[in-house]
């Protein structure tokens, strides 16, 4: 009987330490604990977020496409309501639909179509697509060619929402047509050389993609995209990405190790000159670990890159290695960080990223990749009260085979008829450079109250070529002021960009290359709605108030000033 009250001790004892170490509760034991792993919680370990998919605009930048309308910003209209002190009878509040369609009209011919539609067959997926339309007949005062533009985009998605992890598809089009209506104005031409030329270029975009992520476990998921991109001059793109990413605790700490496998091969009919056809394939390999270190008010990520390219074209292969790493720490707890880094990256350019971020390009591309040997940056950042927060960086940059764009040489004087419509003088290449630069960027972001806010941006930089007179088309100055409004009823705001002066090399035709120093430009933005119900807002925006007559590109003006009004009707199915 002892001895069975003597084992009954010992089991219990041994049952009390090993709670005492997996819940990590203070007793009066004086046992070791060791704590593995700092416990981290997660959203997961409570409850599983079914969220709505984070649609984003993806329009042409705007110096590249500022004369269309651009988009209006739909989710600043869903205001709540504020509560009033009632002593008995409570104000219902305001439903929030899912669900929206924007309709809108404006001058220089431009409608204008957005919608976001999703619904779920159970509590844990949902589904839906997303649809924008907008164009516009063109009208830019003195322009000899057809500046008309189209921009439509569908695109459908499935999630999937489980304990232990969540998964997500998505695939969809975008059809883009431009015109090449920038020829030169100091050129005569004849009618029957603008009845000849063919300035128009389409482009569509079929794209597909996925997510996967686990919360637990060391393989924490990854994703993979595929765009296929062509246009009306027989090129075409393929571009494949892969990354998946694994995470494990190393004692107290974490380490990431994120790979990836990205493949890009396309073709271009010909060059700008000749009839010879231009082909570009490269398949890059990388992997990138990362050593995560968190002590108090210092985060330190120790981390590298390392790729292995191969340009299956020239059949160069080459390893490349980059630094990445970070640190920050907190001074003063919020109100003052600092931060510092040194990383780099080897950068796969691609036709259709040339295209939305100039649509005038020529289909006679030479497609490299981009050694982005080291970027160091030291800043601070931090709030200097519960409604200022600010940060400031500088940086200085090394990048070998940076893509620039530059005017193509004229091939026509005007009275004969080249053999593309791009080769008067009115689309862009691209050229590349080595090029350091030094860049210093300001932000300032001010709740002026519960209605206003105010967001200021500037950004400065110096090139420092190594081939090239210049940084063709990179402008030094850059500078953005934005103002919000809201209230129960009516929201508004204010854009003003302003770009500084940039640099192109324009070859006319039989005759000598020179500089051309583009002047600077403002764009003033307004926007504004009413809510006139839960369901019902109408909105209206205003896009170049000033009305300048500015060029984003050499020879491209954009057009005057552009009103559009509309109305979104918000519901659920």
């Amino acid at each position: 009987m002892k001895k069975l009250f003597l084992i009954l001790i010992v089991i219990l004892t041994s049952a009390s330490i090993f709670a005492q170490e997996k819940t990590g509760k203070e007793t009066l034991t004086t046992d070791e604990i060791i704590v593995v792993k700092p416990y981290v919680p997660k959203i997961s370990y409570a409850f599983k977020l079914k969220e709505n998919p984070s649609l984003e605009d993806e329009d042409i930048p705007k110096d590249t496409v500022n004369y269309t309308i651009n988009s209006i910003p739909v989710a600043s209209t869903f205001t709540p309501t504020k509560g009033k002190a009632q002593s008995v009878v409570r104000d219902r509040l305001k439903k929030i639909y899912e669900n929206y369609i924007a309709v809108g009209f404006g001058n220089y011919t431009t409608p204008y179509l957005e919608a976001f539609l999703h619904s779920s067959s159970a509590r844990n997926n949902d589904y839906g697509a997303f649809i924008k339309h907008k164009s516009s007949k063109g009208g830019i005062k003195d322009v000899l060619l057809g500046d008309n533009f189209s921009d439509t985009q569908v695109e459908l998605y499935f999630k999937q929402f489980e304990r232990d992890y969540n998964w997500e598809i998505n695939a969809g089009a975008k059809h883009l047509i431009y015109n090449w209506y920038g020829l030169p104005k100091d050129q005569m031409f004849t009618d029957t050389f603008i009845d000849g030329l063919n300035e128009k270029q389409r482009y569509i975009n079929v794209f597909a993609g996925g997510k996967l992520h686990f919360e637990d476990g060391f393989f924490k998921g990854g994703k993979v995209s595929l765009n296929q991109f062509s246009d009306d001059f027989n090129s075409g793109e393929i571009h494949l990405l892969i990354a998946p990413k694994i995470e494990f605790p190393i004692s107290s700490e974490l380490i990431n190790i994120e790979a990836s496998l990205e493949f890009i091969g396309g073709k271009f009919s010909n060059t700008y000159t000749t009839d010879d056809d231009i082909k570009y394939t490269f398949l890059k390999v990388g992997v990138s670990p990362s050593f995560e270190v968190l002590r108090d008010d210092l985060t330190v990520n120790l981390g590298a890159k390392v790729y292995y390219s191969f340009d299956l074209e020239s059949k160069v292969n080459k390893l490349f290695t980059y630094p990445n790493v970070t640190a920050s720490y907190k001074l003063v707890e919020e109100t003052l960080i600092t931060f510092a880094g040194i990383t780099g990256d080897l950068i796969q350019n691609s036709y259709r990223e040339a295209v939305y971020e100039n649509p005038f390009v020529s289909p006679t591309l030479n497609i490299l990749q981009t050694d982005n040997q080291y970027n160091a940056f030291l800043g601070v950042k931090g709030q200097l009260s519960s409604n200022v927060s600010y940060n400031f960086k500088a940086s200085y940059q090394n990048e070998k085979n940076k893509p620039l764009f530059i005017s193509n040489p004229s091939l026509t004087n005007g009275l004969f008829q080249p053999t593309f419509g791009y080769q008067g003088e009115n689309s862009f290449g691209l050229i590349y450079d080595n090029i350091e630069t030094m860049s210093v960027e300001a932000e300032l972001n001010v709740n002026l109250s519960k209605e206003f806010q105010f967001t200021g941006k500037l950004e400065f930089n110096n090139y420092t070529t190594t081939a090239q007179e210049e940084a063709w088309n990179l402008p030094t100055l850059k500078s953005t002021v934005t103002l919000d409004y809201h209230n129960q009823k009516w929201y508004g705001g204010a854009n003003l960009f302003f770009t500084g002066k940039r640099f192109d090399f324009v070859t006319p035709y039989n005759g000598i290359g020179q500089s051309l120093e583009l002047d600077s430009y403002v764009d003033l933005n307004l926007k504004g709605g009413y809510v006139f119900t839960d369901r019902l807002t109408a909105f209206a925006k205003i896009n170049n108030v000033l009305s300048s007559n500015y060029q984003p590109f050499h020879n491209y003006d954009v057009q005057g000033i552009q009103v559009l009004a509309g109305i979104i009707y918000k519901f659920d199915f």
